[in-house]
């Protein structure tokens, strides 16, 4: 069994897998002692390997409480075998959400060519061709618009979504709203549209936050994977025990 755990942005997930197959999850805003060794003291006679992928720095109590019960464990890196090769300028500073997003695509499509959207506090656009990431755009989020426009322009409000703006906005809250949105959703559109006339055989996903609020919105079809990182983690896992 392997325990996975993706420290975002936001919150934290943590994950078991037994096969490929995940068997429980569950989301927390902060990670606690607690609520490792909840599943740790349960598990920890199945629980053989466990990978540790954070998008900031990883607390120091999380890898050396897990190596109190499981013998095994990996940090994501861009130092971590792969099945895939980066074919990045600057390796270092790659996400590892990023690497374990690619690396779920992989596993799932068999290293087919690949769009892969990330929508959560930054959305990431990567791509996979020919079994190789070969890089990548990012650019902020909903929220990240919406509070970049509250803090920039000074009369501008700090507005909530709502998901009912339509174009153009007919006041100002519904027009940061529909700019905002329409925006994110033309971006990401023009992306797809030109990965599909160089790849028309390829994949797009969608995933992370707000991967279902915008899934509607577009004009092109993409497949919804809400577990995509740490489906990847897994995957990433059980290549290095091989």
């Amino acid at each position: 069994m392997n325990l996975v755990i993706d420290i975002g942005n936001s919150s934290t997930k943590m994950a078991l897998f037994d096969a490929g197959k995940m068997l429980f999850s569950f989301r927390a805003k902060d990670l606690s002692t607690k609520k490792i060794q909840d599943i740790l003291i349960g598990q920890r006679e199945e629980i053989k390997r466990a990978i540790i992928s954070s998008t900031k720095k990883i607390p120091e109590f999380v890898p050396d409480l897990i190596s109190e019960y499981i013998p095994e464990i990996h940090i994501l890196s861009h130092e971590t075998k792969l099945p895939f090769k980066i074919e990045y300028s600057t390796p270092k500073t790659l996400g590892s959400d990023r690497i374990a997003g690619i690396a779920g695509v992989f596993r799932k499509f068999e290293g087919n060519n690949a769009l892969i959207i990330d929508a959560g506090s930054a959305i990431t656009i990567d791509y996979l061709i020919d079994k190789k990431y070969i890089g990548g755009n990012i650019s902020p989020g909903i929220n990240m618009r919406l509070k970049a426009l509250h803090r920039y322009a000074e009369k501008l409000p700090l507005v909530s979504l709502t998901g009912k703006a339509e174009s153009p906005g007919r006041g100002t809250e519904e027009g940061i709203e529909s700019g905002v949105i329409f925006g994110i959703v033309y971006e990401i559109n023009e992306y797809i549209r030109t990965f599909l006339m160089e790849h028309p055989k390829g994949k797009v996903i969608l995933t992370g936050g707000d991967a279902e609020f915008l899934e509607n919105r577009l004009s092109f079809p993409a497949t919804l994977i809400p577990d995509l990182v740490i489906t990847g983690l897994d995957f990433i896992l059980e290549y290095n025990a091989k």
